[in-house]
């Protein structure tokens, strides 16, 4: 098929490559919310008399064909197709001759695109969205068996006070959903209907926004047309942005892991089904899989780092360097996910030595301790800070157990108020799951037997 821009002249062959860049590839990942997306559309098209019934009827018969096509694999983009949209398009009129054509109708490639991106991200997000909850739910309920374990508390990487490792664990569960939040501040922002803005002007036709809306499960519609086109980016780039906060703490979380399995702290264990080998080194059990979520939050915050740089400068309406925005944000949701994966199996089947942790306190770790029996026996603070600084290595070492019930106010270690953080839990979860179950029942509205949009969600197997 010509491409939907086609005004009888020819494409230079290097700008033409050069113009379509990877757009063919990435698109294989849309093809299915485009095609759910150009339902919704067919439908407001006859809803307001534009399509007739019947001619509606059978442009979306065809395009749950091609989803249920995309989905498994079976349509090719090429290089010369450019995107989905020409792919769908062509195909529609290949089969219902020029009545897949009036699928166009309404509507141009930037809206069309984003909002075939947005269903796409908004599965995504859900599903990023549940894995941190599941991340949480293992993390608190580790937190809980290890309440009682006491082991060293660091600054500065050097020993600093007492603390338990389900105080730990559960630090790492509340970060999480302090990131959660993020996530889902531009959920809701991603949330909106953007059909019906064509290129930032909208059309001459009465198009209904909030009945395409509906269709497609959004919470509502995106007003400003011309603010469509505003967002695409910039909401690509805090998208992105929001997971490479996620990304990081997960980076963070495993460098602590790394420093808590070396064998001379020995404070946990990987299992060697989670440790790959050297090749030449036979000993060597190596913890790959923690420095690859230090390294991935990197790679995520520099593709948030790529949106933004696009945007930055741009103009107001549709601009071409928004094509620049797909790729980075379709790779920081994959890339997310997979970190989720792999971060579970870590915290599952972290094998805690809680004789190693014991062992590892010392009186150092108690100075501060020392300084407070001072302060409780009458001594000005700074005067047992100072006395403390020297005196605390003569001292005997206090029964931890004592010293942990001594740290009670809320969410200290000896008080971890683990309540707070599973109610925290249960309110995302409850607002995650109302999420997906509009999203899925609007998926099989439009699509029938299909309730899931990508089809492929893997990279290694995009080219």
């Amino acid at each position: 098929m010509a491409k939907l821009w086609e005004k009888g002249y020819s494409l230079d062959r290097s700008v033409e490559r050069f113009t379509v860049g990877r757009d063919y590839l990435l698109d294989r990942r849309l093809i299915v919310a485009d095609a759910a997306a150009s339902i919704a559309h067919v439908r407001s098209l006859a809803a307001i008399g534009v399509l007739p019934a019947g001619e509606a009827e059978a442009i979306e018969l065809e395009l749950r064909a091609i989803a249920r096509d995309g989905f498994s694999g079976r349509i090719e983009i090429t290089p010369e197709d450019e995107d989905c949209h020409t792919v769908i398009e062509a195909r529609l009129t290949d089969k219902l001759g020029a009545l897949g054509s009036r699928v166009h109708t309404g509507r141009s490639r930037n809206d069309q695109v984003t909002a075939a991106t947005r269903l796409y991200t908004r599965e995504s997000l859900i599903a990023i969205s549940e894995g941190v909850l599941i991340l949480v739910t293992r993390l608190l309920e580790r937190a809980e068996q290890e309440e009682e374990t006491v082991m060293p508390g660091r600054t500065h990487l050097q020993v600093a006070m007492l603390t338990t490792f389900g105080h730990w664990l559960a630090s790492w569960a509340e970060l999480f959903m302090d990131d959660l939040a993020i996530i889902e501040t531009y959920a809701t922002l991603n949330d909106r209907n953007p059909l019906g803005s064509a290129a930032s002007y909208g059309v001459p036709l009465p198009l209904d926004r909030a009945k395409s809306a509906a269709e497609m499960g959004f919470a509502g519609v995106q007003n400003n047309t011309l603010a469509v086109q505003h967002s695409r980016g910039a909401l690509d780039a805090g998208i992105a942005g929001a997971l490479a906060a996620l990304a990081t703490s997960l980076g963070r979380m495993a460098q602590d892991l790394m420093l808590f399995t070396l064998p001379e702290l020995g404070y946990l264990r990987l299992p060697v089904s989670l440790c790959s080998g050297s090749s030449i080194m036979p000993q060597k059990k190596n913890p790959d899989v923690l420095e690859l979520l230090r390294s991935r939050a990197g790679v995520v915050d520099g593709w948030a780092s790529q949106c933004r740089a696009v945007v930055r400068s741009l103009p107001s309406g549709y601009n071409r360097d928004l094509q620049d925005t797909k790729e980075p944000l379709l790779r920081a949701l994959e890339t997310v996910e997979e970190e989720l994966e792999v971060a579970w199996l870590v915290i599952d089947q972290l094998q805690p030595d809680r004789d190693r942790m014991r062992d590892a306190l010392d009186a150092e770790l108690f100075a501060t301790d020392y300084v407070y029996k001072l302060v409780r026996d009458g001594v000005p603070f700074r005067e047992a800070y100072r006395r403390a600084a020297a005196e605390y290595k003569d001292t005997a070492l206090p029964d931890p157990e004592t010293a942990l019930a001594e740290r009670s106010s809320t969410g200290a270690p000896g008080n971890p108020n683990f309540k707070v953080a599973k109610d925290r839990a249960m309110n995302f979860g409850d607002s995650v799951y109302a999420r997906r179950e509009r999203h899925e029942a609007a998926v099989r509205s439009l699509l029938g037997d299909l309730d899931s949009l990508r089809p492929q969600r893997s990279f290694r197997n995009a080219e």
